[in-house]
């Protein structure tokens, strides 16, 4: 990473670099766009994956912190970090010009820190209506019920969006700018509808039967599970990941307790991380039957559905008996896990692989070439490699538009590094792309499960871990690989039992952002087949 001090430092001669967990540069807020610009025009090594955008109030200052990687080489991480003491109008730039990504998540920040980003065209807030008063992850929030009274009368929707833009001279202008055309038909796709999974709202306007734009509408569910991390202790959140992508509930705890771990230099046992991987496969497997279960629901095939959860029983059965949960697992904690596997673990597991694999074959032989099912996906909902780059869209889908993306592969956590498994990759970037590459990344992590079910190690499954956990002051990362796609945890420590700041990175979000793109031009009656295939679960936004 040499190079790339060499590049900060010739576009911000002050910048100050620090080698931390990350690489981290932190500059003036005037100085954050030509940064950003330098890197991601990198010409070895652009850094043109923008991770995590998270914003932060630390008492005198508000700001962000830019999470940054390449998609040549996703090992290959900076952290740039900008601040402006203005509490009454604070601006920084948008990176919208770069990082498609960057519209929804600047609208969050905006929504939860109240910090507006000069030239993005869209500044409306997003998970909270553009009434609410207050930001609510500022430190100084007043979270007096008074102050935003529920009401059960409906609000207008208000298709106008307000924005600050910048001149050739460097004038700062406030205007607005009308979301859909005068004379657009719209339509509301949601927030109260099965096939937009779970509770979205998608405002549609359409030429005929043909998409023409999609505005995305979320926060019907938030809960404020940030803000609650922060009075919270570390083993109390850990809780809280497993009811963002529930669907991935192993996973998201298995991140945190990673972060927590390495924060705190805790070292886990064997035998816990053999189970926690095991247990993350499983996991895994159990989120793709559902995606293949409710994609094929959505196009009309009761009968897939009913298939897929059927398969996905088995895998709850086995979470139930080593647990006791069955969708919500709570079995990893810091340290390590909190049961031991069962007497028939091995035996059940072991049953269920070649079982499984038997199914793949019966998916393929009576759903997978279906002449419904070809012209329903084939072609359908097409997403570039370039586009899922810069709408950071990971997992299956990102890797369905021939971006190799696997956190497993790429930056291997827990045994990763020590178990061989194929990166499945496509190229055609359609939904049916999107489909296939689950049901072959069910068979490739029955394939990892086989290198470690019949090799676990005897001994602890538990660390000793103090009471009161306080980790060193510092920021600390955690990505991993769930059922959807890359899953960041962010925690800032002042070096207190509690928590200064915890950010989820959700793979979800970015599976959103992304559907006004692909959904464009297509018909209305394919809109929710390709919705089906980006598999995106809506309290992984609404955090």
């Amino acid at each position: 990473m040499k190079d790339i001090q060499q590049v900060v430092s010739e576009t911000v001669s002050d910048a100050v670099i620090e080698e931390k967990q990350k690489l981290t540069v932190t500059v003036a807020p005037g100085q954050l766009h030509s940064l950003i610009s330098a890197l991601y025009a990198h010409e070895a090594l652009p850094f043109d994956y923008l991770i995590s955008l998270t914003g932060m109030d630390w008492g005198d200052k508000l700001g962000v912190i830019y999470l940054l990687s390449s998609s040549r080489d996703l090992s290959k991480e900076i952290v740039v970090i900008t601040a402006t003491d203005d509490r009454d109008n604070p601006l920084l730039y948008s990176v919208t010009d770069m990082y498609e990504t960057a519209h929804l998540n600047e609208r969050e920040v905006y929504a939860l820190f109240g910090i507006r980003f000069i030239n993005n065209p869209d500044m409306r807030r997003f998970l909270l209506s553009d009434d609410w008063k207050g930001f609510p992850l500022r430190k100084d929030y007043d979270g007096d019920p008074a102050h935003n009274p529920i009401t059960i009368v409906n609000k207008e929707i208000v298709d106008i969006a307000p924005r600050i833009m910048e001149d050739a001279g460097g004038n700062l202008m406030e205007s607005t700018v009308k979301i859909f055309d005068e004379e657009d038909y719209i339509i509301n796709i949601g927030p109260q509808h099965p096939s937009t999974h779970g509770v979205m709202h998608f405002r549609t306007a359409l030429d005929g039967e043909i998409v023409k734009k999609i505005d995305v509408k979320s926060g019907y569910i938030h809960r404020g599970i940030e803000k609650l991390c922060e009075s919270l202790t570390y083993p109390q959140i850990l809780h809280f990941t497993d009811r963002l992508d529930y669907l991935s509930a192993n996973i998201n705890r298995h991140a945190l307790c990673m972060c927590v771990e390495k924060a705190a230099g805790i070292e886990v046992p064997p035998r816990a991380q053999y189970i926690r991987v095991i247990m993350d496969e499983l996991n895994r497997i159990s989120s793709h039957l559902l995606a293949f279960a409710a994609h094929c629901n959505d196009l009309g095939a009761t009968t897939a559905f009913i298939y897929g959860m059927r398969e996905r029983e088995y895998i709850l059965d086995i979470f139930d008996k080593t647990c006791g949960g069955r969708l919500i697992i709570n079995q990893d904690v810091v340290g390590g896990v909190m049961f031991d596997i069962y007497g028939d673990f091995r035996k059940d597991v072991n049953a269920f692989i070649p079982y499984m694999r038997e199914k793949l074959k019966e998916y393929d032989d009576f759903f997978s070439h279906n002449a419904i099912v070809l012209r329903r996906m084939v072609g359908v909902g097409r997403l570039s490699r370039e586009d899922a780059i810069s709408y950071a869209v990971t997992g299956p889908a990102g890797r369905g538009s021939g971006w190799s993306c696997d956190v497993r592969k790429h930056k291997p956590y827990s045994l990763y590094d020590q178990i061989e498994f194929k990166e499945v990759i496509r190229l055609e970037g359609d939904s049916y792309a999107r489909y296939l590459n689950r049901l072959e990344e069910i068979e490739e992590s029955l394939h990892l499960i086989e290198q470690l079910i019949d090799n676990i190690p005897e001994g602890d499954v538990l660390a000793t871990v103090k009471p009161v956990l306080r980790l060193p002051e510092g920021q600390y990362f955690q990505n991993v690989e769930t059922g959807k796609g890359e899953f960041g945890v962010f925690i800032e420590s002042k070096g207190e039992k509690y928590p200064y700041r915890v950010k989820f990175r959700s793979p979800s979000m970015a599976a959103v952002s992304v559907m006004p793109l692909i959904c464009k031009e297509e018909l209305l009656s394919d809109f929710i087949g390709i919705g089906g295939s980006m598999d995106y679960v809506i309290p992984d936004i609404d955090r």
